[in-house]
């Protein structure tokens, strides 16, 4: 069977429909992405056994305020003019008061989160992807317990080299005479 070329769209119009094509994608992307997002940050608190006010969203990089609710400015799309079909990122922040006085300390992990095929693929900073189910209620315990493990391996490092040994003699200053 062949094709009549006169009834055949013109390249252009072809070109117009995968257009067409990758819009919708982006923007179901951007739907599911971000309600997957949305209930990490809702449910991250129970997990953590914390008030819910310790919990906000963030940008992922560079300065900010963890006393801010950033609300939408939290997700790398509200600072594209264009949705395009790429990961969501964002930053999930957690204040911890302190024991020692009045003061808090804050910590804050990147996510980036993308769907791929029947399921999104969750990346929390330097942890392994995270492959979670598009009807994810009740199924986030592996997200949460990565942002966890994420914010308590950060203490944990810093401790291990201050208590390195081999930075005693291996490493220091010489002033220049």
């Amino acid at each position: 069977m062949t094709t009549d070329p006169a009834n055949a769209p013109s390249r252009f119009e072809t070109l117009k429909q995968a257009i067409t094509a990758y819009g919708a994608a982006a923007f179901e992307n951007l739907l599911r992405c971000k309600g997957l997002a949305d209930a990490i940050i809702r449910e991250f608190p129970a997990y953590m056994d914390c008030d819910p006010g310790c919990v906000r969203p963030a940008p992922p990089i560079g300065p900010f305020d963890p006393l801010r609710d950033y609300g939408e400015e939290a997700f790398s799309y509200s600072r594209k003019p264009v949705i395009v079909l790429e990961p969501v990122q964002f930053g999930l922040a957690l204040t911890v008061r302190n024991q020692e006085d009045s003061g808090s300390l804050w910590l804050r992990t990147a996510i980036a989160v993308e769907v791929t095929g029947d399921s999104f693929d969750v990346f929390v900073a330097q942890q392994r992807v995270i492959h979670t189910p598009l009807e994810y209620d009740g199924k986030l315990a592996p997200v949460l317990e990565a942002i966890y493990q994420e914010f308590l391996n950060t203490f944990r490092l810093e401790v291990l080299e201050f208590n390195d040994k081999r930075f005693e003699t291996g490493i220091g200053f010489i002033p220049f005479s």
